[in-house]
Formats: C-alpha cells, sequence, structure tokens
C-alpha cells in the first residue's frame, strides 16, 4: 500500500512539537482522552439534535487498554468515529481540527432551539487538531481504527511518524475510535516502559484527566481466595498443612471520578468534604483555614475552588517555594501551577481554577492570549481579599492566625513596585500595639486617635518587650499616645512607602521632632535651658565629632538619661535592616545624641565642664556608647568603653 506524505509545513510542525512544544512527554495520554471526550461529545450532541433512539448518555466510555507483551497503549471510546474522508482530513494534515469545525457548524446556528442548552454545555476541548500527535512522543508506530456513527465500514490510520502514513479498509464492531499506540524501547535518558503499568496510567488520569466527563475505564487483574487453609491429616501421615488457594479474575475499575467538587453547588458540600479535598489534592496534613468557592459569569466564566492554608509551607518564605493555582479547561488540567493567576502577595493562597473559555495555544500548556487571564485574576485578587477582610471583621481569632503566618508576606506586597498596591493591602495588615498590647490594624489605631494627634507613631526593633523600654517611648506613653510595635525588617520600609494612611502620616518615636505641641511656658523653659548650656553641649559635639550631626536637650526623655535620634526619613533601624544585607554600601542614618536635662548624669557632665574638661571627652563617649547600645547598636570600641568605666569605677572608690 502506497504511504501517503504530510505537508512539508506538517512534518515540520511535527518535528517541532514532539521535541519542543510539550513541557512533558506524559501529556501525550491528556490529549488523547480529551479527543475521545470530544468525540462523545459530538455524538450525544448529534443524538439531541437529530432525537435519535437507542443513544444514552450513560452507555458512553473511555477504555484503556495494555500488552506488555506488544508494548501497546490502547485508546478507545465509543463517540462519533470517522469516515475514510475524515480520516485524512483531520489525521493527515497537522492542524486541522474536526472538533474546531464542529464547535464553528454548532457555534453559527445548527442547531435548533431545543438543544440550545445542551449545545452550551457541550465544551470541544481539542480545537486545535495537533493534541493526537503528541502520541508521537511515546510511540514509535500510531494505528487509528475508526468507524463512523451510522456507517458500515470502519477504516484505519497507521503512521510511524512525519515520513508519511497510510489509510485502508478495517473492521470495528461499532462506532467510535481506538488509538493503539506501540510505546518506544526504553532508554537511559527515557523510561517508556512506566507508560504500560497500570499504575502510572492511573496517576496520569488522576492528575490531568479526572474530570473528564464520561468514566475512563480498564480492566485490572486481581486476585481472590478460593479456598481457606486447611490440615490434611491422612492414616499414618503426619499432618500436612494446605495453603489457601487463589484465583486471579480480572475487574473492570473506573479511573477518573468525572464530577469536579467545584461543580457542585455550595450547600451540598460539607466542611469536611472541602477539607479532605484540600488535604488529599495540595498534600497538607491540616485542614484550610479558609474556603473559597466562587463561579463567576461573563466575559470569562469560571469556577474557582480556592483554600488558604491554616499554616505556611515549610519552605514558604524561600526561593524554592513556587506559587500558582491549578488551571482546568472543562475539567481537564492544563497547568499545575499557573502563576499569573495570583499576585505575589497572594501566593499562599492554594486552589484551581476551571474556565471552558480561555484560548490555549497547541500545547494546552500556555495562553494563547494573556487578556483573559489577566482578567480572571484581577477578579480572584478582589475576592481573596473580600474574604479575608470578612474573616478580619468576624473571626478576629482566626485572622490573627492567618496574619501570623503571611501577614509579612501581604507587608511585601506594600511595599513591592514601590508602593503600587498599597491602598488595596493596607486594611489588611496588623502591629502590635502599645496600648492595646495586641496586633491591631491602621484603621484601628486611627479610630482611637485624639482629634489634636496629627501622626500615627511608631517604633522599629527586633521584639515588642524591647521596644516597649526604649526611652523614646516615655514623653508618647506619658501623653497616653498609642505607639505601633514594627518587629519583621520590612515594617519601616513599608510605613516609609506608604507615607500616610487615612490622611495621617507616619511618624518614628526616634525622629528628631515628634510633632508635639508645647506650652508656651514650656518651650521657654527648654529654650533658657539649651542656651545656658550652650558651650557645654558644643564641647560634647566636639569631643564625639562626626560620629553625630548634632547634640541637643531633650524634650522625649523622662527617666532614661540619654538616646539617639535620627533625622526625617531615614531610620537607624533602616540602618541596621540595611547593614545586614549582603552587598550593602555603609548607609548611615544621621544620628542626634539627646541628653535628658533632668537626669543626674547631666549634673555630672556640667560639673566636668566647669572642673576638668577632658573628662567631658570621656563622659561624652560613655553616653553616645550607651545610646547605641540602648538602640541595638554596635559600639565602635568595646575596649575603650570598658576601660572608661573601670576608670570612673576606680575614681569613685579612690573617693570615697
Amino acid at each position: 500500500m502506497a504511504k501517503k506524505q504530510f505537508k512539508a509545513e506538517s512534518k515540520r510542525l511535527l518535528d517541532l512539537m514532539i521535541n519542543s512544544i510539550y513541557t512533558h512527554k506524559e501529556i501525550f495520554l491528556r490529549e488523547l482522552i480529551s479527543n475521545a471526550s470530544d468525540a462523545i461529545d459530538k455524538l450525544y450532541y448529534k443524538s439531541l439534535v437529530e432525537q435519535a433512539s437507542g443513544v444514552s448518555k450513560d452507555d458512553f466510555s473511555i477504555w484503556i487498554s495494555i500488552d506488555k507483551t506488544d508494548r501497546t497503549l490502547t485508546i478507545s471510546d465509543n463517540g462519533i468515529g470517522m469516515t475514510r474522508d475524515e480520516l485524512e482530513s483531520n489525521l493527515g494534515t497537522i492542524a486541522k481540527s474536526g472538533s474546531l469545525d464542529f464547535k464553528e457548524a454548532v457555534d453559527e446556528g445548527a442547531a435548533p432551539d431545543k438543544v440550545q442548552t445542551a449545545k452550551d454545555a457541550i465544551d470541544i476541548i481539542g480545537q486545535f487538531g495537533v493534541g493526537f500527535y503528541s502520541a508521537f512522543m511515546v510511540s514509535s508506530k500510531v494505528r487509528v481504527i475508526s468507524r463512523a456513527y451510522g456507517e458500515e465500514t470502519a477504516w484505519e490510520w497507521e503512521s510511524n511518524g512525519a515520513e508519511g502514513y497510510t489509510v485502508k479498509e478495517s473492521e470495528r464492531g461499532g462506532n467510535g475510535t481506538e488509538i493503539i499506540l506501540t510505546i518506544k524501547e526504553s532508554t537511559d535518558d527515557e523510561k517508556f516502559d512506566e507508560y504500560l503499568e497500570v499504575y502510572r496510567i492511573r496517576s496520569l488520569i488522576k492528575r490531568y484527566s479526572d474530570y473528564i466527563r464520561y468514566p475512563i475505564m480498564t480492566n485490572v487483574e486481581k486476585s481472590r481466595q478460593v479456598q481457606e487453609a486447611e490440615i490434611e491429616n491422612e492414616e499414618g501421615d503426619e499432618a500436612e498443612k494446605r495453603e489457601p488457594i487463589f484465583e486471579t479474575y480480572i475487574e473492570a475499575e473506573t479511573l477518573n471520578s468525572m464530577t469536579p467538587i467545584w461543580k457542585r453547588g455550595k450547600n451540598e458540600i460539607g466542611d469536611e468534604e472541602y477539607n479532605e479535598y484540600y488535604r488529599e489534592k495540595f498534600g497538607d496534613y491540616t485542614s484550610p483555614m479558609k474556603v473559597i468557592h466562587t463561579s463567576v459569569e461573563g466575559v470569562v466564566s469560571y469556577d474557582a475552588l480556592l483554600f488558604i492554608p491554616a499554616k505556611a509551607p515549610y519552605n514558604y518564605y524561600s526561593k524554592e517555594y513556587e506559587k500558582g493555582l491549578q488551571l482546568y479547561s472543562s475539567g481537564v488540567m492544563i497547568m499545575e501551577k499557573c502563576a499569573d493567576l495570583l499576585p505575589d502577595y497572594f501566593s499562599f493562597v492554594k486552589g484551581l481554577v476551571d474556565s471552558q473559555d480561555l484560548s490555549l495555544n497547541i500545547s494546552r500548556e500556555m495562553l494563547q492570549h494573556d487578556r483573559q487571564l489577566k482578567g480572571i485574576a484581577s477578579r480572584l485578587e478582589s475576592k481573596i481579599k473580600s474574604e479575608l477582610l470578612a474573616l478580619l471583621n468576624t473571626d478576629r481569632e482566626k485572622y490573627e492566625e492567618f496574619f501570623k503566618a503571611f501577614g509579612l508576606q501581604i507587608k511585601f506586597g506594600i511595599y513591592d513596585n514601590f508602593g503600587m498596591k498599597k491602598e488595596n493591602l493596607q486594611d489588611l495588615i496588623m502591629f502590635h500595639s502599645s496600648k492595646e498590647k495586641k496586633l491591631v490594624t491602621l484603621s484601628e489605631y486611627v479610630s482611637r486617635m485624639d482629634a489634636e494627634q496629627k501622626f500615627i507613631y511608631f517604633a522599629a526593633g527586633e521584639t515588642v518587650e524591647k521596644l516597649d523600654n526604649l526611652p523614646q517611648t516615655e514623653l508618647l506613653k506619658d501623653k497616653g499616645i498609642e505607639i505601633l510595635y514594627l518587629t519583621d525588617d520590612v515594617d519601616e520600609f513599608v510605613l516609609r512607602v506608604m507615607n500616610e494612611y487615612k490622611e495621617k502620616q507616619f511618624k518614628s518615636i526616634s525622629e528628631g521632632d515628634l510633632g508635639i505641641e508645647e506650652s508656651e511656658e514650656e518651650k521657654k523653659a527648654a529654650e533658657e535651658k539649651a542656651e545656658s548650656n550652650k558651650d557645654m553641649i558644643a564641647a560634647v559635639k566636639e569631643a564625639l565629632g562626626e560620629k553625630v550631626t548634632e547634640v541637643k536637650l531633650s524634650r522625649r526623655l523622662k527617666s532614661h538619661p540619654v538616646c539617639l535620634a535620627s533625622g526625617e526619613g531615614f531610620s537607624l533601624e533602616m540602618e541596621k535592616v540595611l547593614a545586614a544585607m549582603p552587598m550593602n554600601e555603609g548607609v548611615k542614618a544621621e544620628r542626634i545624641l539627646e541628653i535628658n536635662s533632668e537626669h543626674p548624669v547631666f549634673e555630672a557632665l556640667k560639673a566636668a565642664f566647669e572642673k576638668d574638661r577632658e573628662k567631658i571627652k570621656t563622659y561624652a563617649g560613655l553616653l553616645y556608647d550607651q545610646a547605641l547600645l540602648i538602640e541595638g547598636l554596635p559600639i565602635e570600641d568595646p575596649v575603650a568603653f570598658s576601660n572608661a568605666i573601670c576608670e570612673l569605677m576606680s575614681e569613685k572608690t579612690a573617693v570615697e
């Protein structure tokens, strides 16, 4: 029989597809099963249009058969089948799709109104005509035997690859198509033998084709006991124990579940069923904290089933973590992790999206147009945010658990891209409150502010306990002003990017000017004291040199002798965070040494200035190092610091 040749462009496309387009060779089974489902869809639709008798949806199925001896894997269906002309047209020209032709004919109104609903329910997956050829990635030869519905004759198409194909008359006991793949021999690099194992086929169907609407069947060899163990004791012989007798038999097994959980009504699904699905599909031993089940109709319609985990995965805040939702097209999984469906700040969400409206390219692994995907992603982002806000308002304890696990990622989302998403996320973040002694939102902080308070005050540092003991908190606490304690490295950067919340600007408690109104008497007294001690302050500044930009008498300290303040913008805490990063350029914050004029240390400074100017250098160095230690910053010369303390202790002992 003369072999017919593929067109030149078809040869090139076939070679490209086999070697390049498909990321994983295992995809071939998904493609062939989808084609079988399409063929059944066509016959079911035809039966509705023509009111054909004897055609029942319950009779349709897809069968998988394995023959290890002949190394064949067969996928068969009892769908509409193909005539000889259709075989040549659909399989002889790559990218010529019968499914696409069928769908276009239906969309043009070929169906009567009474089956409009049925028409809408039929989604033809294989619209691009190349999925079939993925079979050549794992096969040395492909045979297709097909008998069209209503025809008496079957036809067989056979090909060994790009060199061509043959078509001849054949036999088949009913309408439908069977595709017989002769699986390639395994090599050191490729283990093709696995496609002849039932367990592997079962796992691939579970992964990619679990929700095909028709049963996918296979025959499985099983064993059963037909006779129990017994002890036979013939006269004169020792007792002999006989092993139980087993027999093998063949049993049909359905490999797919057919009905996706997300296609069912929410009122039909209990919490435990959602939880069990999540634990099984996403490998988590704990139940999800929140389930989001939504169905959207519009320009792009889709179903989504999303889960917010109760705990962060062990590698969540690492480069190894891969975000993304499973992406299905009409129940067929086309992407394991579609990262484009989630923004980075919601990367903790797990789940899936199923849409019949996605335009897929020939591999079904990449989207032909990203506009549809962006539309879905935008709707999902809004939905996730609204669900989190609802959780915050209705179950505060659970939301705080969520925030402790994933709040850092939301903060990164605010900081990222120069705060482009700050307004979208600002109501989701929380910080520890000096007043409430727990996590609070920015909205809650602002709602408690006095009318005169101009700023939202914060302190950044390692722990809540250390921040609560900072000298800089004294004045604000004394006035009953709430302070937000920031303990994550990114926190201060987040607030700097946000700049304000509900028209209230953020201000660090370590900034030089706290913006707190003083009475005229307080201002006058402070100015007079500064003026009368300006020479001593100048001497301290001279002793410290370039270590500080300014030395001044503090208006914020109450009981502590000294503290460091910073200028506007870049803070000491930001300096510490950046210093810990690789490739830092030694950025330094502006340092202002503030001295408490009401503390006994101040009197000691005055005495030294009047009697022993050299001692001012020692005192200045000690106060500066003390301020550094309070801030958690390293002192420049620990030996000199230690010697200065010992010297002062020795002088005191000598005086006594």
